[in-house]
């Protein structure tokens, strides 16, 4: 896996400007906050993300990937504003899941999703080398 910096570009934080990468292909699809039970055992945005990214873990573990396979991850969240506040307390919350492997990421404000408690929902797109 290779991380794309184009000449000149301030060094992003916490993802990658892009990624390439040969392998196969690994889609995991959005991952909500709640435990493998589908239950929510917090409405609290940290405790969710939380939970979400372990199981964007749990699902790439299936496929004998890691977070160190993801190259594209999309984000999708009902509250931009608190994202914004509370980014201090969510990075230690997602190196202590995923550690420090920053893909390709895309961060949406979204006025709902499916799950009516579901504060974020992500996704990601790994690559196992051949």
């Amino acid at each position: 896996m290779t991380l794309l910096q184009p000449p000149g570009w301030a060094q992003p934080r916490g993802y990658a400007n892009g990624v390439a990468a040969k392998g196969t292909l690994v889609f995991v699809g959005g991952q909500i906050g709640w435990n493998g039970d589908q239950q929510f055992e917090s409405d609290d945005f940290i405790a969710q993300t939380k939970q979400a990214l372990l199981n964007v873990r749990a699902v790439l573990a299936c496929a004998g990937a890691g977070p160190e396979h993801m190259v594209r991850m999309t984000w999708y969240i009902v509250d931009r504003d608190e994202y914004n506040a509370r980014l201090a307390e969510l990075g230690p919350v997602y190196r202590e899941v995923l550690g420090r492997h920053f893909p390709a990421m895309t961060c949406v404000e979204v006025s709902r999703l499916v799950e009516t408690r579901a504060q974020v929902e992500i996704e990601v797109t790994a690559v196992l080398p051949d």
